[in-house]
């Protein structure tokens, strides 16, 4: 809880960023979630990340790209909101997501040209932030990518007795 000796909202958010850096100092934390879609806790997001903790970010469609870069994670909270009933519409891939996909197998593939699909998740969040399968209307990953026209997918058993398999991906 912040109290508020001055008005205005940077000496809240000064208030704020001192106790991050306060708990950051204590050695205890393993991570820090910055629930916010001002472009002021950009620095604090990238200090901490250089003292080696993981940075989860939340916030609005409207947060700035510096921020959302310089989280390990960032999630729009829109999609954390539960669909209404009866809401079932699924947005379609949009332009951006074709080339971002692209790179991210082109990046993870063999020499064969498949790729893990979760080391191309990997790489979609190490280059994109906010990438999430929710922002296209998919709960998974796997699921986006099969309705992507460019992308061809197999699944091979990895185990016959767990029955256990992995799921690749190449550009078709």
């Amino acid at each position: 809880q912040q109290f508020s000796y001055t008005s205005g909202k940077n000496s809240t958010d000064s208030a704020l960023i001192i106790d991050a850096m306060d708990l950051l100092h204590t050695g205890r934390l393993n991570g820090v979630c910055l629930v916010s879609s001002d472009s002021d806790f950009t620095r604090l997001a990238t200090r901490i990340r250089e003292s080696g903790l993981v940075v989860y970010g939340f916030g609005e469609r409207k947060t700035p790209k510096p921020f959302v870069a310089a989280c390990d994670k960032f999630i729009y909270s829109d999609i954390l909101k539960p669909a209404k009933t009866g809401d079932k519409e699924t947005k379609p891939a949009t332009d951006p997501l074709k080339p971002m996909m692209i790179d991210a197998v082109n990046a993870a593939a063999q020499d064969d040209g498949w790729a893990n699909l979760g080391t191309v998740g990997s790489v979609l969040q190490k280059s994109n932030p906010s990438f999430d399968p929710r922002n296209y209307g998919f709960q998974k990953l796997g699921e986006l990518v099969r309705k992507q026209p460019y992308l061809s997918l197999k699944e091979v058993q990895i185990s016959s007795a767990s029955g256990a398999f992995q799921i690749l991906v190449r550009l078709k």
